[in-house]
Protein backbone atom coordinates (compact mmCIF):
# COMPACT_ATOMS: atom_id res chain seq x y z
CA UNK A 1 0.00 0.00 0.00
CA UNK A 2 1.56 3.50 -1.06
CA UNK A 3 1.18 6.49 1.08
CA UNK A 4 2.00 9.75 2.01
CA UNK A 5 2.17 11.84 5.33
CA UNK A 6 1.17 15.19 6.20
CA UNK A 7 2.12 16.99 9.06
CA UNK A 8 0.64 20.19 10.52
CA UNK A 9 2.65 21.99 13.58
CA UNK A 10 -0.58 23.92 14.71
CA UNK A 11 -1.35 26.34 17.66
CA UNK A 12 -3.16 23.64 19.98
CA UNK A 13 -2.08 20.24 18.47
CA UNK A 14 0.18 18.39 15.73
CA UNK A 15 -1.81 16.28 13.32
CA UNK A 16 -0.39 13.91 10.74
CA UNK A 17 -2.45 12.28 8.55
CA UNK A 18 -1.81 9.51 5.95
CA UNK A 19 -3.35 9.98 2.86
CA UNK A 20 -3.41 7.40 -0.57
CA UNK A 21 -2.22 8.49 -4.11
CA UNK A 22 -6.00 9.66 -4.71
CA UNK A 23 -6.46 11.22 -1.78
CA UNK A 24 -7.93 9.30 0.58
CA UNK A 25 -7.57 9.72 4.44
CA UNK A 26 -5.95 6.51 5.57
CA UNK A 27 -5.17 7.09 9.11
CA UNK A 28 -4.99 10.48 11.06
CA UNK A 29 -3.97 11.06 14.95
CA UNK A 30 -3.87 14.54 16.86
CA UNK A 31 -1.86 15.17 19.85
CA UNK A 32 -2.87 18.55 21.47
CA UNK A 33 0.16 20.95 23.60
CA UNK A 34 -0.58 23.98 25.98
CA UNK A 35 -0.21 27.14 25.82
CA UNK A 36 0.82 29.35 28.38
CA UNK A 37 -0.23 32.91 29.60
CA UNK A 38 2.40 33.99 32.60
CA UNK A 39 1.08 37.69 31.95
CA UNK A 40 -2.03 39.19 29.95
CA UNK A 41 -0.12 39.86 27.14
CA UNK A 42 2.57 36.39 26.83
CA UNK A 43 1.22 33.58 24.66
CA UNK A 44 3.74 30.72 25.05
CA UNK A 45 4.59 27.09 24.36
CA UNK A 46 7.16 24.59 24.99
CA UNK A 47 8.98 23.84 21.86
CA UNK A 48 10.01 20.21 23.00
CA UNK A 49 6.47 19.73 24.09
CA UNK A 50 5.51 20.41 20.82
CA UNK A 51 8.12 18.14 18.98
CA UNK A 52 7.16 15.25 20.86
CA UNK A 53 3.70 15.86 19.71
CA UNK A 54 4.54 15.90 16.22
CA UNK A 55 6.68 13.02 16.84
CA UNK A 56 4.27 10.72 18.44
CA UNK A 57 1.55 11.96 15.74
CA UNK A 58 3.83 10.82 12.98
CA UNK A 59 4.94 7.46 14.72
CA UNK A 60 1.41 6.64 15.75
CA UNK A 61 -0.14 6.77 12.59
CA UNK A 62 2.76 4.70 10.31
CA UNK A 63 2.38 2.34 13.24
CA UNK A 64 -0.90 1.96 12.43
CA UNK A 65 -0.40 1.51 8.85
CA UNK A 66 2.37 -1.49 9.34
CA UNK A 67 4.42 -2.95 7.28
CA UNK A 68 3.75 -0.28 5.08
CA UNK A 69 5.55 3.28 5.48
CA UNK A 70 5.29 6.46 4.10
CA UNK A 71 7.08 7.02 0.60
CA UNK A 72 7.05 11.08 1.27
CA UNK A 73 6.36 13.10 4.38
CA UNK A 74 5.54 17.19 3.95
CA UNK A 75 5.19 19.59 6.52
CA UNK A 76 2.80 22.56 7.36
CA UNK A 77 3.11 24.84 10.38
CA UNK A 78 1.49 27.76 12.29
CA UNK A 79 3.14 31.10 11.49
CA UNK A 80 4.71 34.16 13.47
CA UNK A 81 7.14 32.16 16.20
CA UNK A 82 9.90 33.00 17.76
CA UNK A 83 12.43 30.95 19.65
CA UNK A 84 15.79 31.50 20.69
CA UNK A 85 18.64 29.05 20.34
CA UNK A 86 21.94 28.87 21.77
CA UNK A 87 25.02 27.22 20.57
CA UNK A 88 23.63 23.14 21.45
CA UNK A 89 20.27 24.27 19.70
CA UNK A 90 18.60 24.23 23.03
CA UNK A 91 15.79 26.75 23.56
CA UNK A 92 16.98 29.84 26.06
CA UNK A 93 13.60 31.03 26.03
CA UNK A 94 9.85 29.10 25.34
CA UNK A 95 8.24 29.60 21.96
CA UNK A 96 6.37 32.77 21.58
CA UNK A 97 3.25 32.06 19.16
CA UNK A 98 1.92 34.94 17.12
CA UNK A 99 -1.03 35.67 19.87
CA UNK A 100 2.09 37.22 21.96
CA UNK A 101 1.21 40.25 22.30
CA UNK A 102 4.07 41.76 24.38
CA UNK A 103 5.69 44.05 21.83
CA UNK A 104 1.95 45.42 21.34
CA UNK A 105 3.71 49.58 21.90
CA UNK A 106 6.71 48.72 19.98
CA UNK A 107 4.68 47.57 16.77
CA UNK A 108 1.94 50.74 16.96
CA UNK A 109 4.92 52.85 17.54
CA UNK A 110 6.61 50.95 14.79
CA UNK A 111 3.57 51.17 12.09
CA UNK A 112 3.21 54.63 11.98
CA UNK A 113 6.88 55.53 11.18
CA UNK A 114 8.44 55.62 7.70
CA UNK A 115 10.21 52.32 8.69
CA UNK A 116 7.54 50.50 9.48
CA UNK A 117 5.72 51.64 5.84
CA UNK A 118 9.07 50.79 4.07
CA UNK A 119 8.99 47.47 5.87
CA UNK A 120 5.17 46.58 4.86
CA UNK A 121 5.87 47.04 1.43
CA UNK A 122 8.91 44.97 1.28
CA UNK A 123 7.66 42.15 2.60
CA UNK A 124 4.24 42.18 2.55
CA UNK A 125 3.87 41.57 6.47
CA UNK A 126 1.49 44.35 8.30
CA UNK A 127 3.36 45.52 11.37
CA UNK A 128 1.92 43.95 14.14
CA UNK A 129 3.02 42.33 18.30
CA UNK A 130 2.68 38.67 16.39
CA UNK A 131 5.46 39.09 14.01
CA UNK A 132 8.97 37.99 14.83
CA UNK A 133 10.22 41.21 13.84
CA UNK A 134 8.48 43.05 16.29
CA UNK A 135 9.40 40.50 19.07
CA UNK A 136 13.16 40.43 18.04
CA UNK A 137 12.91 44.69 18.79
CA UNK A 138 11.23 43.78 22.50
CA UNK A 139 14.09 41.17 22.69
CA UNK A 140 16.76 43.41 21.95
CA UNK A 141 15.22 46.13 24.33
CA UNK A 142 14.05 43.98 27.15
CA UNK A 143 16.80 40.88 27.25
CA UNK A 144 19.91 42.73 25.87
CA UNK A 145 21.94 40.11 27.10
CA UNK A 146 19.93 37.20 25.62
CA UNK A 147 19.61 39.13 22.13
CA UNK A 148 23.47 39.44 22.09
CA UNK A 149 24.25 36.03 22.73
CA UNK A 150 21.78 34.22 20.52
CA UNK A 151 23.02 31.94 18.38
CA UNK A 152 19.52 31.38 16.65
CA UNK A 153 16.28 33.13 15.74
CA UNK A 154 14.43 30.13 14.66
CA UNK A 155 10.40 29.48 14.49
CA UNK A 156 8.66 25.89 15.58
CA UNK A 157 8.82 24.38 12.07
CA UNK A 158 12.76 25.05 12.29
CA UNK A 159 13.16 23.58 15.64
CA UNK A 160 11.42 20.67 14.68
CA UNK A 161 13.46 20.19 11.67
CA UNK A 162 16.64 20.72 13.60
CA UNK A 163 15.58 18.01 15.77
CA UNK A 164 14.55 15.47 13.54
CA UNK A 165 16.70 16.40 10.42
CA UNK A 166 19.62 17.60 11.89
CA UNK A 167 19.24 21.33 9.54
CA UNK A 168 18.03 24.17 10.20
CA UNK A 169 15.99 25.71 6.91
CA UNK A 170 12.89 27.77 6.75
CA UNK A 171 10.74 27.72 3.57
CA UNK A 172 10.10 30.51 1.94
CA UNK A 173 5.95 30.70 3.02
CA UNK A 174 6.89 30.50 6.85
CA UNK A 175 9.58 33.08 5.84
CA UNK A 176 7.84 35.51 4.36
CA UNK A 177 5.38 35.33 7.73
CA UNK A 178 8.43 36.73 9.69
CA UNK A 179 8.14 40.42 8.68
CA UNK A 180 12.14 39.30 7.86
CA UNK A 181 11.98 38.36 4.27
CA UNK A 182 11.84 40.36 1.10
CA UNK A 183 8.91 39.34 -0.69
CA UNK A 184 10.87 40.31 -3.99
CA UNK A 185 14.47 38.37 -3.42
CA UNK A 186 12.35 35.17 -1.23
CA UNK A 187 15.46 36.56 1.11
CA UNK A 188 15.72 37.75 4.27
CA UNK A 189 15.86 41.66 4.18
CA UNK A 190 19.05 43.40 4.13
CA UNK A 191 17.68 46.23 5.36
CA UNK A 192 16.00 44.76 7.77
CA UNK A 193 18.10 42.69 8.87
CA UNK A 194 20.90 46.05 9.55
CA UNK A 195 17.69 47.54 11.32
CA UNK A 196 17.34 44.98 14.06
CA UNK A 197 21.28 44.14 14.32
CA UNK A 198 20.61 40.78 13.36
CA UNK A 199 23.21 38.88 11.11
CA UNK A 200 21.99 36.07 8.43
CA UNK A 201 24.03 33.42 10.48
CA UNK A 202 21.97 33.80 12.86
CA UNK A 203 18.61 32.83 11.06
CA UNK A 204 17.59 29.59 9.03
CA UNK A 205 18.33 28.73 5.78
CA UNK A 206 15.40 29.95 3.15
CA UNK A 207 14.45 26.92 0.51
CA UNK A 208 11.46 26.66 -1.28
CA UNK A 209 7.97 24.65 -0.35
CA UNK A 210 9.05 21.99 -2.63
CA UNK A 211 12.97 21.41 -1.75
CA UNK A 212 13.20 17.87 -0.28
CA UNK A 213 15.61 16.07 2.33
CA UNK A 214 16.50 12.49 1.97
CA UNK A 215 15.85 11.10 5.72
CA UNK A 216 18.52 10.16 7.70
CA UNK A 217 18.30 9.46 11.13
CA UNK A 218 21.82 9.52 12.54
CA UNK A 219 21.64 13.40 11.48
CA UNK A 220 18.57 14.62 13.97
CA UNK A 221 18.18 14.40 17.82
CA UNK A 222 18.11 10.32 19.00
CA UNK A 223 15.33 11.81 21.28
CA UNK A 224 12.87 11.84 19.27
CA UNK A 225 12.95 8.93 17.02
CA UNK A 226 11.10 8.70 13.80
CA UNK A 227 9.24 4.73 12.84
CA UNK A 228 10.81 6.23 8.92
CA UNK A 229 12.64 4.19 6.84
CA UNK A 230 15.94 6.01 5.81
CA UNK A 231 16.09 7.70 2.40
CA UNK A 232 12.51 8.67 2.73
CA UNK A 233 11.79 12.09 1.15
CA UNK A 234 10.64 14.74 3.31
CA UNK A 235 9.44 18.08 2.09
CA UNK A 236 9.88 21.00 3.96
CA UNK A 237 6.07 22.29 2.50
CA UNK A 238 4.79 25.76 3.46
CA UNK A 239 2.33 27.60 5.97
CA UNK A 240 -0.76 26.33 7.46
CA UNK A 241 -3.35 28.77 5.90
CA UNK A 242 -1.69 28.99 2.52
CA UNK A 243 -2.06 25.38 2.17
CA UNK A 244 -5.20 25.03 3.46
CA UNK A 245 -5.91 27.13 0.92
CA UNK A 246 -4.53 24.23 -1.64
CA UNK A 247 -6.54 21.68 -0.04
CA UNK A 248 -9.89 22.75 -1.01
CA UNK A 249 -8.87 24.29 -4.40
CA UNK A 250 -9.28 27.51 -3.22
CA UNK A 251 -7.64 29.63 -5.55
CA UNK A 252 -8.25 32.35 -8.14
CA UNK A 253 -9.90 35.19 -8.13
CA UNK A 254 -13.02 33.69 -7.80
CA UNK A 255 -12.92 32.03 -4.36
CA UNK A 256 -12.37 32.99 -1.06
CA UNK A 257 -10.85 30.55 2.12
CA UNK A 258 -12.59 31.37 5.65
CA UNK A 259 -10.90 28.88 8.32
CA UNK A 260 -12.15 29.26 11.92
CA UNK A 261 -10.33 27.06 14.36
CA UNK A 262 -8.66 28.38 17.96
CA UNK A 263 -8.40 31.88 15.55
CA UNK A 264 -9.41 32.25 12.15
CA UNK A 265 -8.07 33.82 9.07
CA UNK A 266 -9.68 34.37 5.38
CA UNK A 267 -7.46 34.43 2.58
CA UNK A 268 -7.17 34.27 -1.40
CA UNK A 269 -4.19 32.94 -3.58
CA UNK A 270 -3.40 34.86 -6.42
CA UNK A 271 -0.25 34.77 -8.96
CA UNK A 272 0.32 38.02 -7.95
CA UNK A 273 1.64 39.88 -4.99
CA UNK A 274 -0.64 42.87 -4.57
CA UNK A 275 -0.42 45.27 -1.15
CA UNK A 276 -3.13 47.02 0.48
CA UNK A 277 -2.16 51.00 0.87
CA UNK A 278 -3.61 51.15 4.57
CA UNK A 279 -1.29 48.00 5.19
CA UNK A 280 -4.78 46.17 6.81
CA UNK A 281 -4.03 42.50 5.39
CA UNK A 282 -1.04 40.53 4.52
CA UNK A 283 0.60 39.20 1.36
CA UNK A 284 2.57 36.64 1.93
CA UNK A 285 4.63 34.07 -0.99
CA UNK A 286 2.95 30.21 -1.29
CA UNK A 287 5.35 28.52 -3.84
CA UNK A 288 6.99 29.63 -7.04
CA UNK A 289 5.01 32.69 -8.39
CA UNK A 290 2.08 32.42 -6.27
CA UNK A 291 0.89 34.37 -3.30
CA UNK A 292 -1.82 34.38 -0.39
CA UNK A 293 -3.35 37.39 0.39
CA UNK A 294 -5.47 37.79 3.44
CA UNK A 295 -6.11 38.43 7.07
CA UNK A 296 -5.96 36.65 10.46
CA UNK A 297 -8.14 36.91 13.47
CA UNK A 298 -6.89 36.41 16.57
CA UNK A 299 -10.35 36.10 17.82
CA UNK A 300 -11.87 32.31 16.42
CA UNK A 301 -13.79 29.67 18.36
CA UNK A 302 -11.28 30.54 21.20
CA UNK A 303 -14.37 33.18 21.95
CA UNK A 304 -17.29 30.56 23.03
CA UNK A 305 -14.44 28.78 24.95
CA UNK A 306 -14.16 31.77 26.72
CA UNK A 307 -17.61 32.73 26.80
CA UNK A 308 -18.60 29.02 27.90
CA UNK A 309 -15.52 28.96 30.93
CA UNK A 310 -15.51 32.80 32.04
CA UNK A 311 -18.58 33.96 31.60
CA UNK A 312 -21.33 31.74 31.57
CA UNK A 313 -19.27 28.97 33.52
CA UNK A 314 -22.02 26.14 32.04
CA UNK A 315 -21.13 22.59 31.17
CA UNK A 316 -23.20 22.68 28.74
CA UNK A 317 -20.86 21.49 25.60
CA UNK A 318 -20.73 23.76 22.15
CA UNK A 319 -23.06 21.63 20.37
CA UNK A 320 -26.03 22.32 23.24
CA UNK A 321 -24.87 26.15 23.37
CA UNK A 322 -25.30 26.37 19.67
CA UNK A 323 -28.32 24.87 19.61
CA UNK A 324 -29.80 28.10 22.24
CA UNK A 325 -28.45 30.23 19.38
CA UNK A 326 -30.24 28.85 17.12
CA UNK A 327 -33.33 29.84 19.28
CA UNK A 328 -32.09 33.66 18.46
CA UNK A 329 -32.99 35.18 15.38
CA UNK A 330 -30.45 36.71 12.81
CA UNK A 331 -28.88 40.07 14.60
CA UNK A 332 -29.68 38.95 18.23
CA UNK A 333 -32.51 40.94 18.97
CA UNK A 334 -30.23 44.47 18.59
CA UNK A 335 -27.22 42.54 20.90
CA UNK A 336 -24.02 43.00 19.12
CA UNK A 337 -20.59 41.69 20.54
CA UNK A 338 -17.15 42.84 18.96
CA UNK A 339 -14.85 39.79 19.94
CA UNK A 340 -11.63 41.28 20.19
CA UNK A 341 -10.85 39.27 23.62
CA UNK A 342 -7.10 38.71 22.85
CA UNK A 343 -6.61 42.31 20.77
CA UNK A 344 -6.82 42.14 17.36
CA UNK A 345 -5.01 41.46 14.01
CA UNK A 346 -6.70 42.29 10.57
CA UNK A 347 -7.88 44.84 9.92
CA UNK A 348 -7.42 46.65 12.64
CA UNK A 349 -4.37 45.54 13.51
CA UNK A 350 -4.68 46.78 17.32
CA UNK A 351 -3.06 44.41 19.91
CA UNK A 352 -4.55 46.47 22.77
CA UNK A 353 -8.18 46.36 21.40
CA UNK A 354 -10.83 44.36 23.66
CA UNK A 355 -13.98 43.08 23.22
CA UNK A 356 -17.58 44.52 23.89
CA UNK A 357 -21.13 43.44 24.95
CA UNK A 358 -22.83 46.34 23.41
CA UNK A 359 -27.07 47.04 23.59
CA UNK A 360 -27.77 44.69 26.33
CA UNK A 361 -31.48 44.73 27.87
CA UNK A 362 -33.88 42.71 30.17
CA UNK A 363 -35.02 40.61 27.28
CA UNK A 364 -31.27 38.93 26.69
CA UNK A 365 -30.73 35.44 28.15
CA UNK A 366 -27.76 33.10 27.70
CA UNK A 367 -28.85 32.27 23.82
CA UNK A 368 -28.34 35.83 23.06
CA UNK A 369 -24.89 36.21 24.34
CA UNK A 370 -24.11 32.84 22.49
CA UNK A 371 -25.41 34.03 19.09
CA UNK A 372 -23.89 37.43 19.37
CA UNK A 373 -20.71 36.11 20.06
CA UNK A 374 -21.02 33.43 17.24
CA UNK A 375 -21.98 36.66 15.16
CA UNK A 376 -19.74 39.00 16.01
CA UNK A 377 -16.66 36.54 14.79
CA UNK A 378 -18.20 36.33 11.53
CA UNK A 379 -18.16 40.31 11.32
CA UNK A 380 -14.88 40.41 12.11
CA UNK A 381 -13.94 38.29 9.50
CA UNK A 382 -16.13 39.75 6.87
CA UNK A 383 -14.79 43.16 7.39
CA UNK A 384 -11.60 41.15 6.20
CA UNK A 385 -13.07 39.68 3.55
CA UNK A 386 -14.08 42.91 2.22
CA UNK A 387 -11.07 44.19 1.86
CA UNK A 388 -10.04 41.51 -0.37
CA UNK A 389 -12.44 41.13 -2.22
CA UNK A 390 -12.04 45.04 -3.90
CA UNK A 391 -12.23 44.05 -7.46
CA UNK A 392 -13.22 40.53 -7.33
CA UNK A 393 -16.27 38.66 -8.40
CA UNK A 394 -16.63 36.16 -5.38
CA UNK A 395 -18.46 33.28 -6.50
CA UNK A 396 -17.57 30.94 -3.77
CA UNK A 397 -16.74 30.59 0.18
CA UNK A 398 -14.37 27.25 1.27
CA UNK A 399 -15.12 26.99 4.77
CA UNK A 400 -12.38 24.82 7.17
CA UNK A 401 -11.51 24.33 10.58
CA UNK A 402 -13.24 23.32 13.84
CA UNK A 403 -16.49 25.88 13.60
CA UNK A 404 -16.76 23.91 9.64
CA UNK A 405 -18.95 21.27 11.82
CA UNK A 406 -21.44 23.86 12.90
CA UNK A 407 -24.27 24.28 10.46
CA UNK A 408 -25.12 27.42 12.40
CA UNK A 409 -22.02 29.24 11.92
CA UNK A 410 -21.80 28.32 8.51
CA UNK A 411 -25.71 29.67 7.43
CA UNK A 412 -23.95 32.82 9.22
CA UNK A 413 -21.25 33.04 7.17
CA UNK A 414 -23.01 32.27 3.81
CA UNK A 415 -25.70 34.76 5.20
CA UNK A 416 -23.29 37.81 6.35
CA UNK A 417 -21.44 37.48 3.53
CA UNK A 418 -24.33 36.47 1.03
CA UNK A 419 -22.09 34.41 -1.03
CA UNK A 420 -22.53 30.28 -1.54
CA UNK A 421 -20.47 28.73 1.24
CA UNK A 422 -18.57 25.19 0.78
CA UNK A 423 -18.48 22.98 3.79
CA UNK A 424 -15.22 20.82 3.61
CA UNK A 425 -15.19 20.30 7.81
CA UNK A 426 -11.89 18.30 7.59
CA UNK A 427 -9.62 20.04 10.34
CA UNK A 428 -6.43 18.26 8.65
CA UNK A 429 -6.74 20.81 5.91
CA UNK A 430 -3.17 22.33 6.36
CA UNK A 431 -1.70 18.46 6.45
CA UNK A 432 -3.37 17.89 3.11
CA UNK A 433 -2.27 20.52 1.89
CA UNK A 434 1.18 19.76 2.60
CA UNK A 435 0.91 16.69 0.85
CA UNK A 436 -0.09 18.38 -2.53
CA UNK A 437 3.09 20.33 -2.01
CA UNK A 438 5.09 17.40 -1.43
CA UNK A 439 3.56 14.98 -4.26
CA UNK A 440 4.22 18.04 -6.52
CA UNK A 441 8.10 18.15 -5.44
CA UNK A 442 8.28 14.35 -6.34
CA UNK A 443 6.91 15.31 -9.31
CA UNK A 444 3.58 13.91 -9.18
CA UNK A 445 0.07 15.01 -10.20
CA UNK A 446 -2.52 15.54 -7.03
CA UNK A 447 -5.85 14.36 -8.69
CA UNK A 448 -7.82 14.72 -5.11
CA UNK A 449 -11.12 14.69 -5.27
CA UNK A 450 -12.67 17.51 -3.16
CA UNK A 451 -14.80 16.47 -0.35
CA UNK A 452 -17.55 18.97 -0.07
CA UNK A 453 -19.39 17.83 2.88
CA UNK A 454 -22.30 20.01 2.42
CA UNK A 455 -22.83 23.66 0.63
CA UNK A 456 -25.02 26.28 2.57
CA UNK A 457 -27.11 29.38 0.38
CA UNK A 458 -27.56 32.87 1.61
CA UNK A 459 -30.31 34.03 3.09
CA UNK A 460 -31.23 37.50 1.40
CA UNK A 461 -33.57 38.36 4.59
CA UNK A 462 -31.12 37.46 6.95
CA UNK A 463 -28.32 39.74 4.67
CA UNK A 464 -30.15 42.60 5.42
CA UNK A 465 -30.48 42.10 9.23
CA UNK A 466 -26.54 40.92 9.24
CA UNK A 467 -25.38 44.50 6.73
CA UNK A 468 -27.06 46.93 9.16
CA UNK A 469 -25.37 44.69 12.27
CA UNK A 470 -21.92 45.10 10.45
CA UNK A 471 -22.08 48.70 10.13
CA UNK A 472 -22.56 49.29 13.60
CA UNK A 473 -20.12 47.01 14.65
CA UNK A 474 -17.59 49.01 12.78
CA UNK A 475 -18.77 52.65 13.73
CA UNK A 476 -18.48 51.18 17.58
CA UNK A 477 -15.02 49.85 17.50
CA UNK A 478 -14.41 53.06 15.61
CA UNK A 479 -15.56 55.41 18.34
CA UNK A 480 -13.81 53.37 21.14
CA UNK A 481 -11.01 52.40 19.84
CA UNK A 482 -8.71 55.46 21.15
CA UNK A 483 -9.82 53.98 24.89
CA UNK A 484 -7.91 50.98 24.33
CA UNK A 485 -4.36 52.67 22.75
CA UNK A 486 -1.25 53.29 25.39
CA UNK A 487 -1.61 54.04 28.72
CA UNK A 488 -0.55 57.51 30.12
CA UNK A 489 2.90 57.45 31.21
CA UNK A 490 3.78 54.48 28.91
CA UNK A 491 6.84 55.14 26.53
CA UNK A 492 8.48 53.10 23.75
CA UNK A 493 11.67 53.47 21.77
CA UNK A 494 13.23 51.89 18.90
CA UNK A 495 16.15 52.11 17.14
Amino acid sequence: MQYYLGVDIGTTSAKAVALSPEGEILKGQSVAYAMRHTTADRSEQDPDEITRAVARCINDVIAALQPFLPDMVSFSAAMHSLLVVDEEGNPSTPLMIWADNRAATIAESLRNSKEGVAFYRATGVPIHAMTPLCKLIWLRQHEPGLFMSARRFIGIKEYVFSKFFGEYLVDSAIASATGLLNLGTLQWDEDILRYLSVDYSKLARVVPPRHILSYDAGKGDNSTPLLIRSGTSIVIGGSDGALANLATGATGDHVMAVTIGTSGAVRMISQRAELDAAMRTFCYHVQDGSYVRGGPTNNGAIVLQWLKENLLCTGESYDQLMALAGTVPPGSEELLFIPYILGERAPVWNSKARGIYFGLDIRHGKAHLVRAAMEGVIYGLYNIGNILSVGKDIRELHATGGFARSPLWLQMLADVFMVRVLAFGHEEGSAIGAVVVGMEALGELPAFRKRVLAVYEPDEHAHVVYRERVEKFKRIYDKLKDEFNVQPGESVHLF
